[in-house]
């Protein structure tokens, strides 16, 4: 059976969903978007994706094609007539179409695109009790990265750098620090203090990072919020990865270099049950 998924306005199945080829999301990857996970039949942290979601609109003067309350009701239809329980509903938003021009048109209505991903069991996925492996990878992307917008094709080529070396993701270097991973938040752990990148222009404000920091504040644990090295990182006791889709994914691995006894860690496990516990009493 077709998805139902949301295209300006209508609720299609996704194989009669259709958008123009002079879209400017699909010309330019002149758009932003958003990744909102459900638990049981619920959404997490969405008063923070649709904050983030203003925000990047804001940065590059794109206009809202909705308000926050009518994007509230079309997430909880899509996961009505999807059927789900545990899964991803992404969205994006172009500047719309109009003829190819580098210069924004003054006239485009904004494109509007929801669909959901089914993913039963997420919450106590495998790959969190096995622990991820990374590698480290030159940090190529545009200066705007705090900025979500759906320029992915080097966090792409990541993940494949990654694939090829036999592990899960790939972490982001830049001038000798770790910067992010491919689509995740990037920490480790020295002396059980735990160690992420300040906010700047150089990585994404994570939904997920803000609510994991504040846990991890209120259970006493310590954060110092600098940049780090990849040397750091392959010295640390354990280490971890924070996003919407995975929640807090345990890193066993960097460059070969095997951390700890080469499992997960016990701050990252205790994050990941913390936050798990927060999010399905808090969402909506």
């Amino acid at each position: 059976m077709d998805r139902i998924v949301y295209v300006n306005g209508d609720y299609v199945p996704e194989s009669e969903a259709r958008v123009s080829v002079f879209d400017r999301g699909f010309l330019f990857a002149d758009a932003v978007y958003e990744v909102t996970s459900v638990l049981d039949g619920k959404l997490i942290d969405f008063a923070g994706h649709a904050r983030r979601l203003q925000r990047s609109l804001g940065e590059l003067e794109m206009p809202a094609p909705v308000d926050e309350e009518t994007l509230l009701q079309i997430h909880r239809e899509l996961v009505v007539r999807n059927g789900i329980e545990d899964g991803l509903i992404y969205l994006q938003v172009t500047r719309g179409a109009a003829d190819r021009d580098f210069a924004y048109p003054e006239d485009a209505t904004p494109t509007l695109v929801l669909f959901t991903q089914a993913k039963p069991g997420m919450a106590d996925s495998p790959a969190s009790r096995k622990g991820a492996r990374v590698i480290s990878i030159p940090d190529i992307r545009w200066g705007r990265r705090d900025i979500k917008t759906v320029q992915l094709l080097y966090p792409s080529m990541g993940k494949m750098m990654a694939k090829k070396a036999g592990c899960d993701d790939a972490w982001m270097v830049e001038d000798g620090a770790v910067t992010e991973g491919t689509s995740n938040n990037a920490y480790i752990v020295k002396g059980r203090k735990i160690f992420t990148r300040n906010l700047s222009h150089d990585i994404l404000h994570g939904i997920t990072r803000a609510a994991v920091l504040r846990l991890a504040r209120e259970a006493q644990m310590e954060v110092e919020e600098r940049t780090f090295t990849i040397d750091e990182a392959k010295a640390a006791d354990e280490a971890f990865t924070t996003s919407a889709s995975a929640f807090v994914m345990p890193v066993v691995e960097i460059d070969g270099v095997q951390l700890g006894d080469g499992t997960p860690g016990p701050i990252a496990r205790r994050l990941r049950e913390v936050y798990l516990d927060e999010s399905r009493k808090t969402a909506i």
